[in-house]
């Protein structure tokens, strides 16, 4: 056995099992229970032919071995037919099962870096095919090597009763044909892993030309041709590596027939010899003929199954790499308690690459309980990381968050997040109704349509869903049906999506810290002042995180932090940073220009 399948076939096999059960037994059952007829029906045929040459069994009716041949032949026939239903339901009783563990561990995910990995993102897609198909393919290629093995016992006696040493022939044709089809997994694996990079961009330029997301932007930049031609030349470059394989294997399934047909030539002149010489009946010939038949297409049937296990087998260790390796990010056992005295960050570090930039640089910030602090700086200050750190999607370097002062990593990552509320600035809509794009902020509220209706009404999304064709069961997608399927979703306004978003974030009420990263830059200037009223009195008392590029939102916060290169370099009220003429000043002055008319 290869080194490289001693670990994923115990694997498959005992995933199989906890996908079948007694059931898969009872199919290999069924499978070796049928295995004989084919070698009853060659030894039926013998007789036949002896019968009708004068030389048959005295007593046997020759019109009763012509209808137990014909009604062995159906049986072979039929039983080859329940024996692939049977073994297609467990094939997908088996990809049920792996597919549903995979997404879970996926699903399980606590922070962001693993995503954003590239070799991740490859090998995940390989886990995700290996998924469908090596423990199906193991429990498919055992099912047939047990028929294949007890169909060809009786298929070796026969041949050995006929000519002793076509035996030897068969196994000596055997062994290359093994080693070949071994050969050509690891080539088609090696294949799949070498170019999965190219399949992703593959996959990603289809959807960019087909899918509803970027649509209207890539209709007016005119970037169709763009992406039909990268799509073109990944799909070139997958297709000639896959083109190179199936030529490979074209080659050797050809030399293995070849072989496979002399083999029969060499043991059939033989044999029609001796017959020819009276020291075998033309029973005899058929029965070796159809012996020796039916090995070649047992050994061929296993080496093609063979070739699809061990490739399928090979690319199974990514699977196993997948849901076997453990949380991405450690989780903590303790509950964090009402927050009293505030959130620190003490000395913090973070680079989203271990080779890259440092994004923040000995971060100190405090977020004290009960306030609302504001985060102002340019873009790629670091403000987004800091939401990111606070709510355990990543961890830093070096340094520590306290709450209240406890390391937030001594907690279990559910319950932390579960005491914060967060508007992201690249929020989600998804394709659910109105009411689950809201509810899923809190899941274990999400069927209370009193608090979904009071979030809305929180983020003055109330109005808007009231006009919607079916209120808070409106479908937001226009690539679905609604309603019973006969009417299509809608699609809702930028402006309107950030007020769904807001009321999603707004259903944790008793969330300990509200995070509002950008939560009206959608909106028009009423709106936003309605909302920035509603949410400033929702937050009385809260211990809130304000972040926004547009500084008048931030004026109202009690205290205003301004960060920049990974590094706070002011924190105070609004009129006290305006009066201290630094870094705020001038970005507050400067954004305030634009409203000032000049004369």
């Amino acid at each position: 056995m290869s080194p490289a399948l001693n670990r994923p076939i115990p694997a498959a096999l005992r995933t199989g099992w906890q996908a079948t059960g007694p059931r898969g037994l009872a199919i290999l059952a069924a499978g070796a229970a049928v295995s004989g007829l084919p070698v009853l029906t060659a030894w039926a045929g013998k007789l036949l032919i002896d019968g009708l040459t004068g030389k048959g069994v005295p007593g046997v009716d020759l019109w009763l071995l012509a209808v137990a041949a014909a009604l062995l032949g159906g049986a072979v026939a039929g039983a080859g037919f329940l024996i692939s239903y049977l073994a297609a339901w467990m094939r997908t009783r088996i990809s049920l099962h792996v597919e549903e563990r995979l997404y879970r561990t996926a699903s399980q995910y606590r922070g962001l870096r693993v995503l954003e990995d590239p070799d991740f993102q490859d090998r995940f897609r390989l886990a995700e095919e290996s998924a469908q198909h090596a423990p199906g393919a193991l429990a498919s290629f055992v099912l047939t090597a047990v028929r294949a093995v007890l169909g060809s016992a009786g298929f070796v006696v026969l041949v050995l009763s006929v000519w002793p040493p076509m035996g030897a022939l068969l196994v000596l044709a055997a062994v290359p044909a093994v080693v070949a089809q071994l050969g050509l997994a690891r080539r088609f694996a090696r294949t799949a892993e070498e170019t999965m990079t190219a399949r992703r961009s593959l996959h990603m330029y289809k959807a960019l030309q087909s899918e509803l997301a970027g649509a209207a932007e890539h209709r007016l930049f005119g970037l169709g041709p763009l992406f039909h031609a990268r799509m073109t030349r990944a799909s070139v470059a997958v297709n000639g590596a896959d083109l190179r394989v199936q030529g490979r294997v074209a080659l050797t399934q050809g030399a293995l027939a070849l072989l496979s047909a002399v083999t029969l030539a060499a043991g059939s002149a033989v044999v029609v010899t001796r017959a020819a010489g009276g020291e075998l009946t033309a029973g005899d010939v058929v029965l070796f003929l159809s012996a020796v038949a039916g090995l070649q297409a047992a050994v061929a049937g296993v080496g093609v199954q063979l070739t699809e296990t061990a490739q399928a087998l090979r690319l199974f260790q990514h699977y196993l790499a997948i849901v076997d390796a453990g949380p991405d990010l450690p989780d903590g056992e303790g509950t964090p308690g009402q927050l009293r005295r505030g959130i620190e960050f003490r000395d913090v570090w973070f680079r989203y690459d271990e080779d890259g930039q440092w994004v923040l640089r000995g971060l100190d910030l405090s977020i004290p309980a009960g306030q609302a602090t504001g985060l102002a700086g340019v873009n790629g200050a670091g403000k987004s990381t800091i939401i990111g750190l606070l709510c355990r999607l990543y961890d830093p370097q070096r340094g520590q968050i306290l709450w209240d002062g406890e390391d937030i990593r001594t907690y279990s990552i559910s319950e932390l997040r579960r005491r914060i509320g967060v508007t992201f600035q690249d929020f989600m809509t998804y394709d659910l109704t109105v009411a689950e794009n809201i509810g899923v902020g809190d899941l274990s509220l999400m069927d209370d349509h009193g608090r979904v209706e009071r979030a809305a009404e929180l983020a003055g999304a109330a109005p808007m869903i009231g006009r919607l064709p079916h209120g808070y069961r409106t479908l937001l997608s226009r690539i679905f049906f609604g309603e019973g399927g006969e009417t299509r979703g809608v699609a809702l306004s930028g402006g309107q999506r950030q007020r769904v978003a807001l009321a999603r974030s707004l259903m944790r009420d008793d969330a300990e810290l509200l995070i509002l990263d950008e939560p009206s830059s959608g909106l028009d200037a009423v709106s936003e002042y309605e909302i920035h009223e509603t949410l400033r009195r929702h937050r009385a008392g809260r211990t809130s995180l304000l972040v926004s590029h547009r500084l008048s939102a931030l004026r109202e916060a009690d205290r205003i932090v301004v960060v920049e290169a990974g590094r706070i370099t002011e924190q105070g009220s609004h009129s006290a940073l305006v009066a201290a003429g630094g870094r705020y000043a001038e970005l507050f002055a400067l954004q305030a220009s634009g409203y000032v008319e000049v004369s």
